[in-house]
């Protein structure tokens, strides 16, 4: 008897659909078939258990089991209960006339137990495109794939409720949730406040530019300035996420395993420590997997003492950063993770941290400091927009009782500038905000007036920008003109811009 299970595999951030063909014939034997790997091939020996610790039994027969398309490697142990299913219903073990209309994953245990599993929602909505009725899987995945509407998901505990609904499907009620219900319930109680933060307004406003345009920025300032503590509260005046962008953060996240809950609804802080890999950085490996600047998509990647980075592991971030996407190509697939993320770096002027501080002397022998600053190349500097120098707060400073601004407060600014945006950008695809503009945009919405233009000519001769600084000056004076609610870029903005591209390496090495 032949019988056909489906479960899915995942490539990248997305799931294609496997077909799991079962034949029970004369003979003995087992045999799985269609580029399984070893993990794969082990889960003979998981169902066989399962099937004996639940009353069920793989019958002594001529097992072969088909895993199309075969070209396409199959990884890891989700295809068990898939396999499982599979068998009972050829051997006749159960009667189902339901089987087909579902896709089928999930880890079995020992005894008959599911496991959660990775991926799941690039698994549900590859189902729902199908057009499959729904969706059987862990319990503990069943929050997180109920975000797909119109797709009936039905979380297991262990492979006897399984059986059970195959053979009566209304033995279980499908895992119901609303998306808009969780947004709703979003709090940002847990995000760090800026009002907590004495002094520093120049960077304060710098990161806010930052935060309305999306932009990236680069904090250089000796140790204790607070560059590490004004970097952690940015998430706190980025705009709350959109449903569409919640998606797709999470489904990178549960493709990944970093998944804690149903629904990614806070934007993403990653923080790698600089002894990271370049794989581990972008992404990649056998089985290519999102890497930390994939994980902080729609959200925040800080790297905290740039220079201590390895050059090789900052290099690769060059064409992700202008792409915002990485492709991973290897022998038998190419795969693409997004990576529209705001790059947040900090680090010291030189190895001893207090060159050019007010204070305190700076330690470092002539040509240190130099080399300390060359480990950080120009074209990635180049692609940073705001360079921001950090200042050491003072006695009175410090000492104030007063609150700050708080983020609450920041945060409105940020919104309404990036509504603004939003509309100019109406036509185009995808989230766009003005560090996404293009050539072409840049010449139809940034061009600034003839003050401006003059300022900026002046500031290309006497800095000697390159043509990449100079579009993302541009850019960040069109978010400076829009957070002041101008429909023009003036020469204000432009000047307020240039200020965020005067610490060149030349200037900090003296």
């Amino acid at each position: 008897m032949l019988v056909k299970t489906y479960g899915c595999a995942l490539y990248g951030i997305d799931a294609h659909l496997i077909t799991v063909e079962t034949d029970i014939s004369a003979g003995i034997n087992f045999s799985l078939v269609g580029l399984p790997d070893s993990a794969v091939k082990e889960s003979q020996h998981r169902i066989e258990a399962a099937l004996n610790n639940n009353g069920y039994r793989i019958p002594g027969k001529k097992i072969t089991i088909n895993m199309a398309p075969a070209d396409l490697r199959k990884e890891g142990s989700a295809y068990d209960l898939t396999l499982a299913a599979g068998i009972l219903a050829a051997s006749g073990q159960i009667q189902t006339e339901t089987i087909n209309d579902y896709v089928i994953m999930g880890e079995l245990s020992l005894d008959g137990g599911l496991q959660p599993l990775k991926g799941v929602l690039s698994i549900a909505v590859r189902a729902w495109e199908e057009g499959f009725k729904g969706i059987i899987l862990p319990e503990a995945n069943a929050q997180e794939a109920a975000v797909v509407e119109g797709l009936n998901v039905y979380g297991a505990q262990n492979l006897e409720q399984v059986v059970e609904f195959l053979q009566a499907p209304q033995s279980m009620a499908p895992t119901q949730i609303d998306p808009a219900t969780e947004f709703a319930q979003v709090s940002n109680s847990d995000l760090l406040d800026f009002g907590d933060v004495k002094g520093q307004e120049g960077i304060k406003r710098a990161l806010e530019i930052a935060a309305a345009g999306g932009h990236n920025v680069l904090l250089v300032g000796p140790p204790g300035a607070g560059k590490t503590m004004l970097a952690k509260r940015l998430p706190g005046i980025l705009p709350p996420m959109e449903l569409p962008e919640a998606l797709e953060t999470t489904k990178i996240h549960s493709v990944a395993g970093k998944l804690k809950r149903g629904l990614v609804t806070e934007r993403p802080f990653r923080s790698p420590h600089h002894t990271i890999s370049d794989v581990a950085l972008v992404g990649g490996g056998t089985n290519p997997q999102p890497g930390e600047i994939s994980l902080a998509h729609n959200g925040v990647l800080f790297l905290d003492e740039l220079p201590e980075f390895k050059r090789a592991v900052l290099e690769v971030m060059r064409q992700p950063l202008e792409d915002r996407q990485v492709s991973i190509s290897r022998a038998r697939i190419s795969v693409d993770f997004p990576a529209s993320f705001m790059l947040v770096a900090s680090m010291n002027p030189c190895p001893c941290g207090f060159y050019n501080h007010p204070e305190k002397d700076c330690m470092c022998a002539p040509g240190i400091v130099q080399r300390y600053l060359n480990r950080i190349s120009g074209p990635l500097l180049d692609r940073i927009d705001l360079h921001v120098e950090v200042t050491p707060v003072n006695f009175d400073e410090l000492s104030d009782e007063r609150s700050g601004e708080p983020s609450a407060t920041i945060r409105k600014r940020v919104v309404v500038a990036r509504k603004v945006q939003a509309q100019r950008y109406r036509e185009l695809t995808g989230t766009y905000a003005n560090a996404q503009i293009s050539s072409k945009g840049l010449r139809q919405w940034c061009q600034p007036d003839a003050d401006g233009l003059q300022l900026l000519k002046m500031a290309m001769e006497k800095l000697g920008l390159s043509a990449r600084a100079y579009d993302r000056i541009l850019k960040v004076a069109r978010t400076i003109a829009d957070l002041d609610g101008s429909t023009a870029v003036e020469s204000r903005h432009i000047g307020e811009a240039i200020q965020y591209r005067t610490l060149d390496r030349a200037n900090w090495a003296g």
